[in-house]
């Protein structure tokens, strides 16, 4: 193989394939496959080295870092480059988290195809109540999660997922979570993979900056988000490289650097800052994303006090609905004291029982079981059609989006770099049965 006049030898293809393509991989490809999405990869670095990605301080540094310790030497020196990318990093990601802070969930999830019959809808929804139910009887959470969940990652360890940040899961399944305190129990909440039943393990803010930094300046010193890159699984264009030879180790590393930089720079941010294009995208496929049937924007709250009841309609009356969690949190629940519980969001029928009863008057709904939040209510307003906008479905327009730009600059890549491949050598490649 070849790609834009560079060899890549059989040996580096080969190694690669049987390290990535084996028993253990859920999704395995045949030889011919796997080559087309290493020519993918290798078109990415060319790309990248084009754009001189190669050339950056940080870049230089990074493996610079990584080859002093695969070659076994000291520590190195905390440069004031370091720090600053240290306290970067370390910005970005407390604004993404925000006022919501982090959270350790446990669920157990019950997995329903998009396309499953009404009779099958029913039986996952009646099975997710059951289990629901069982554990409002006492039921303990981790052996259910182990016995029933679909997740097996999280069933093995009690349905335990590790600390999660906003926009790392569906939005139904975030709203429900960070409605909950430690120790409350979600009922079953119906996301586009299925139903979830969520108990809150612990809750807390990201620590500051000088509690973190020397473990920021560690990770970045080891490089080990991106040596994870460099050796991730060959998907839609993404390849792991395997652990050979010092030599394959730094190069697969480079690699995988440049990929990281340049699908950063080509596809991810621009698909999550790209206001303009998310908004035209949406336009041109908004029927892909009407859902029927009523949809109320609002929040479902209870509180201690009838007069925080009121207080809260009053307050949120001056504000936005972006705006509406944050600044609840931090005008009724801050320095420790919890006044307000709360959901924000847009629901649906189902969703949510104070919905339900408030707003889409169902008799079936059941009342709030917290008597220490005895006043419920509901504050937002019906919609006539869902979505209103791009930002009722960000979420799924941002991955359709990046899908888009991933498949023209894929596209732009083949007409840019070249590729040969040797059909007569890979079919020398052996393939796992």
């Amino acid at each position: 193989m070849s790609v834009n006049g560079v060899p890549v030898t059989r040996s580096e293809f080969v190694l690669s394939y049987h390290q990535n393509n084996g028993n253990g991989q859920a999704d395995r490809k045949t030889v011919e496959e796997y080559a087309e999405l290493y020519a993918i990869y290798k078109m990415k670095v060319a790309a990248a080295l084009d754009a001189r990605l190669d050339t950056s301080a940080a870049f230089r540094q990074a493996l610079a870092t990584y080859s002093n310790g695969q070659g076994g030497s000291g520590g190195t020196v905390i440069s004031t480059d370091l720090l600053k990318e240290a306290r970067q990093r370390y910005d970005r990601t407390k604004r993404a988290i925000g006022s919501q802070g982090l959270i350790r969930p446990a669920e157990i999830f019950l997995r329903l195809s998009t396309r499953a019959s009404d009779r099958e809808q029913n039986r996952i929804a009646q099975r997710a109540d059951s289990i629901w139910r069982a554990l409002q009887a006492g039921a303990d959470f981790a052996a259910l999660a182990r016995k029933f969940s679909d997740d097996r990652q999280s069933a093995n360890h009690g349905g335990e997922m590790g600390w999660l940040q906003p926009n790392q899961s569906f939005v139904e399944f975030e709203q429900a979570a960070y409605a909950l305190q430690k120790g409350e129990l979600s009922r079953p909440i119906l996301a586009p993979d299925g139903y979830h039943i969520i108990l809150m393990k612990e809750r807390k803010q990201l620590e500051p900056f000088e509690v973190l930094k020397d473990d920021l300046v560690r990770s970045l010193q080891q490089q080990e988000v991106r040596r994870a890159i460099a050796g991730q699984t060959v998907r839609e264009g993404s390849v792991q490289q395997t652990k050979t030879s010092q030599k394959d180790q730094t190069k697969a590393y480079r690699d995988g650097l440049l990929v990281y930089e340049i699908t950063n720079r080509e596809v991810w941010q621009r698909a999550k800052t790209d206001e303009i294009g998310l908004r035209a995208w949406f336009d041109a496929h908004e029927k892909t994303y009407v859902s029927t049937g009523p949809h109320y924007r609002g929040v479902a709250y209870a509180t201690k006090t009838k007069a925080d009841m009121k207080a809260v309609k009053k307050y949120l009356k001056r504000l936005p609905f972006e705006q509406w969690e944050e600044a609840l949190r931090a005008t009724f629940n801050s320095d420790g004291e919890e006044r307000v519980k709360l959901q924000v969001g847009v629901f649906k029928p189902g969703d949510n029982s104070t919905i339900d009863r408030e707003v889409f008057k169902r008799r079936d709904a059941t009342a709030q079981m917290d008597t220490a939040y005895p006043f419920e209510a509901a504050f937002g307003k019906k919609l006539k059609r869902y979505p209103e906008n791009y930002n009722d479905v960000r979420a799924q327009v941002v991955a359709d989006y990046q899908l888009m730009l991933e498949t023209e600059w894929v596209a732009s890549l083949r007409s840019r770099y070249p590729v040969q491949i040797n059909q007569e050598i890979l079919k020398t490649v052996n393939q796992y049965q």
